[in-house]
């Protein structure tokens, strides 16, 4: 190959050469991206749910031959009706509600820290008599009778005159029913006997408030005057309208049966 054409020949090979290198670029950029490497796997965190602080332990068959198995909750009114009336006697069935008896008992006892307990979960039936207040001169202010607290003697004496250890020995029979019913509230993960402590002590809280107890009637319902007093839970306002004596009895009761279900 003389000279003159390897002159010509180089500019061809190198065009060849800058073109090959083209196409192998315009072939890596219309290569889709690699897939990033897959993130390596989260372990799941298993659900903890907490352990009860007041457990109630499992009523074992040995321990009480006599007993039979609990009937489901939904056909359990009449046995822990009986189990109530041989706790607090007849007069208990006057008072009781027909149906659901323990899953009104687990509501309102969930509700009592609120500001309303329906009357439609309450165990109990209203009490026949009429609320009393005295007026105060016609100025639109009244106070609580006196004599409106006698009207919560006879439920007062009734809880109070119950032997604790035998109602907690109720309790922890039938405890399953009340977890159960519970659970039904809305409270899967919840410990039914941990909000009954918790309850209890939100009701010894309610604090003592002396006569006379002034009301307003803003609407068809009286108010306490005491915006306090009228901030206070459904609970604590139940017990204030009993009046201290009555109240004081039935805190009496509270605290010994929180021990019992404290230590079983």
């Amino acid at each position: 190959m003389n000279k003159q054409t390897s002159q010509w020949f180089i500019p061809v090979i190198l065009a060849g050469a800058a073109g090959l290198a083209l196409w192998f670029y315009w072939l890596r950029l219309s290569e889709p991206p690699p897939e990033p490497p897959a993130p390596p796997p989260v372990a799941e965190r298993p659900v903890v749910v907490p352990a009860p602080l007041h457990p109630v332990p499992e009523l074992e068959v040995p321990e009480r031959p006599e007993l039979v198995p609990l009937p489901p909750l939904n056909e359990s009114d009449e046995y822990f009706r009986l189990a109530l009336t041989d706790l607090f006697g007849d007069a208990i069935g006057d008072i009781l509600v027909e149906t659901r008896l323990i899953e009104r008992v687990v509501a309102t006892i969930d509700n009592l820290p609120r500001p309303h307990v329906a009357e439609r979960i309450r165990p109990v039936g209203r009490l026949d008599d009429t609320f009393l207040v005295d007026s105060q001169d016609g100025s639109g202010e009244f106070t609580i009778s006196t004599a409106n607290y006698s009207r919560y003697d006879g439920l007062v004496t009734l809880v109070t005159s119950a032997d604790i250890e035998a109602a907690t020995d109720v309790y922890r029979r039938y405890y399953p029913l009340f977890q159960k019913a519970y659970v039904e509230l809305g409270y899967p993960d919840g410990y039914f006997n941990d909000r009954l402590v918790e309850v209890i002590d939100h009701l010894l809280d309610t604090p003592d408030v002396g006569d006379p107890i002034e009301l307003v009637q803003p609407h068809v319902l009286y108010e306490y005057r005491d915006p306090e007093i009228e901030a206070l839970s459904s609970g604590q306002k139940q017990l204030i309208r009993m009046g201290s004596e009555n109240a004081a009895r039935i805190k009496e009761k509270l605290h010994e049966l929180r021990g019992r279900v404290t230590a079983m």
